[in-house]
């Protein structure tokens, strides 16, 4: 599990107007901190350590150590407002957690084992991802940034599902939790297509040229004959 921080400090000015102002005025992002047994706590989150944290994937399934007026506190990612074309966040909410108790997250899903796929270096075959993400539920000091789908053993035409998946101790995949009928595909490899090269789609509309020629010119030749008798 990564492990980051971030300073932030209680806005008391609420409102559009003031979470315009505090972007623009003191570089910072307007946030939300709620859950737990506490009431929620309107935030202003230093803008430079965000915005760099926000590019590690990892992040956005890591606790995270908020500091709100020297005061530090373990929260999560739970929901981030852009702007419609600029690349900003306006608001963002984070949700307490407990040490104690489950949460509920979505993790990435990285795939490993390209390289020792005969399936793909030896047999034409082509991955195809079907699921990025995956939602799992554990204590907060079992949260895994990530979790592997090892495709090194997977032939053509087979499919790996989440129950497939390796998980930590302690880590449980929500939805295979529901039934073996949410049990989603998330990779197989298909055999490639083969790509025709221009030279042999240009022989084949020749072909097929010459040969719609050659049809026309025994019709017509039928037609001539036909007329003379």
């Amino acid at each position: 599990m990564s492990d980051y921080k971030l300073t932030a400090n209680v806005r008391n000015d609420l409102g559009k107007g003031a979470s315009r102002r505090l972007r623009r005025a003191n570089q910072q992002v307007p946030a939300i901190i709620y859950g737990g047994e506490k009431t929620p706590q309107p935030i202003a989150v230093d803008k430079t350590a965000f915005y760099k944290a926000l590019e590690d994937e990892a992040f956005f399934s890591s606790i995270i150590n908020l500091e709100v007026d020297g005061k530090s506190q373990q929260v999560v990612v739970r929901d981030l407002q852009r702007h419609p074309y600029k690349p900003l966040v306006t608001h963002a909410d984070f949700l307490r957690v407990d040490a104690t108790h489950e949460i509920t997250m979505r993790v990435p899903l990285h795939v490993v084992g390209q390289d020792e796929s005969k399936a793909i270096k030896e047999q034409d075959g082509e991955l195809h991802q079907l699921a990025n993400e995956v939602e799992i539920s554990c204590l907060p000091k079992d949260l895994p940034d990530y979790l592997e789908v090892d495709i090194a053993a997977l032939e053509i035409g087979s499919t790996l599902h989440l129950s497939d998946l390796k998980v930590p101790a302690g880590v449980t995949l929500v939805e295979l939790s529901h039934g073996e009928e949410h049990d989603q595909a998330i990779v197989n490899v298909t055999k490639a297509k083969v790509m025709q090269s221009e030279e042999e789609i240009a022989e084949e509309e020749a072909a097929a040229t010459e040969a719609s020629e050659e049809a026309a010119e025994e019709a017509k030749d039928e037609g001539e004959e036909g007329d003379k008798e």
